[in-house]
């Protein structure tokens, strides 16, 4: 991993605006029971005064709502205060009608009339002629993340900032909560060779940091032109917290990401995309349920052996709606957290992994090693075909997690 960390001194205009001045200010030290605003709130209460004047086009899903469920797109487009005049769709689509790997085109918003664009899959000059075509001045963002490193919505944020400095545009990030806490950086680094939409630069699996950090992060560390950029930070948010402290709505950020207990384990079983098991989608507990035709009870056994702490797997047995195994009843393991503050999600998915392939000969990589562009390099899948047990591998990443670390750290807003 190569990071040259720029110095967060820098006073260039685009480098220098990291935050909006003053106002939240109180942000990186929020007062200790203090009801969690979310960026957009905090945005809305000062009279969208950091809009004042532009043509703003906002990148946002289903998860840009207010506490009392309403979209934001609908409640900015009836406040005079603020000019919203496009909005801008990614995977799964703004108003959340596609399914992983879909779009909702460019069309006209039925409730608004705004021109909504898409942004899915696009990237560098051209996602900048979209938004020059647009006519928009500044561009906002909103969107609800994961946690993980392979969630794509980060990289949507990296892509839309990247192609905002290009179109000559303004960024300004929302902030809302990391939902499985911002206490620490877990699991390997991305390799600059392995970048894909799943990971497009050298960031830890499960990151740790809110969207308005990861932005500073990027701005900071990877974007050859660093757009100028804001952010309109939380009050009220701890970096111990899980989703549930923040009294907020939870809306699924994509259609298998239906629960903050999805979120828990995501980062770590999401590499099951990249076998031949079931990682559940087309069940009622995706990333929670695993399996495929043949798994028996020997693999909760031995997952249970490792004491792994804050976890447990229940033998189970479930028949997918669609995706891997439609309609055929397979055999794996149900992930149940009993102790969320220790566990440990990408240990777990490493584990999970491991005995997954010593008891059922069936075991096989995805052949287009997709379990490479999840985790990043291709150690871990060497290293588990190799023979080597969960703590070799998880050693593996240990130096250039550190490191991550240490340019993390430089970044984060709060306490």
């Amino acid at each position: 991993m190569k990071l040259s960390r720029r110095s967060l001194l820098a006073t260039t205009a685009a480098a220098a605006a990291a935050t909006v001045p003053a106002a939240q200010a109180e942000a990186a030290a929020p007062g200790r029971g203090r009801p969690l605003r979310t960026g957009f709130e905090r945005l809305a209460d000062a009279g969208y005064g950091v809009l004042a004047g532009q043509r703003v086009g906002i990148v946002t899903n289903p998860t840009g709502v207010t506490r009392d469920v309403r979209h934001i797109v609908d409640v900015m487009h009836a406040d005079r205060r603020v000019r919203l005049t496009a909005v801008f769709g990614p995977e799964h689509g703004f108003r959340g009608t596609a399914q992983a790997g879909g779009s909702e085109g460019r069309y006209d918003d039925p409730a608004t009339g705004l021109p909504v664009y898409d942004t899915y899959l696009k990237s560098g000059q051209p996602l900048a002629d979209v938004f020059t075509a647009s006519g928009v001045d500044t561009v906002v963002f909103d969107i609800q993340d994961a946690g993980a490193r392979f969630y794509t919505y980060i990289w949507t944020l990296y892509d839309c900032m990247e192609a905002a400095a290009l179109a000559g545009k303004r960024f300004v990030v929302l902030d809302r909560p990391n939902p499985v806490t911002g206490r620490q950086a877990l699991g390997p680094v991305l390799h600059e060779e392995f970048a894909t939409f799943v990971g497009r630069r050298p960031i830890a699996q499960a990151h740790g940091m809110t969207v308005a950090e990861l932005a500073r992060l990027f701005n900071g560390e990877f974007l050859a032109k660093p757009v100028p950029l804001e952010t309109v930070l939380m009050t009220g948010w701890r970096r111990s917290d899980f989703y549930d402290a923040s009294g907020l709505p939870w809306v699924p950020p994509s259609p298998n990401m239906p629960t903050p207990d999805t979120a828990l384990v995501y980062s770590g079983t999401c590499l099951f995309e990249g076998t031949n098991l079931s990682e559940g989608r087309g069940t009622t507990r995706p990333f929670e349920l695993l399996g495929a035709e043949g798994v028996d009870g020997r693999w909760a056994d031995a997952a249970n052996t490792l004491g792994l702490p804050g976890v447990r797997f229940r033998e189970a047995y479930f028949a997918p709606t669609f995706s891997k195994f439609q309609g055929v009843t397979v055999g794996g393991v149900q992930i149940h957290v009993h102790d969320r503050a220790a566990f440990d999600p990408v240990r777990t998915g490493i584990a999970l992994l491991v005995t997954a392939r010593r008891v059922w000969d069936g075991f096989a990589w995805r052949s287009d090693d997709w379990i490479d562009k999840l985790t990043g390099s291709t150690r871990v899948r060497t290293m588990i075909d190799a023979g080597a047990d969960t703590d070799e591998v998880v050693a593996g990443w240990r130096d250039e997690l550190a490191a991550f670390r240490r340019v993390r750290e430089g970044y984060l807003l709060y306490r």
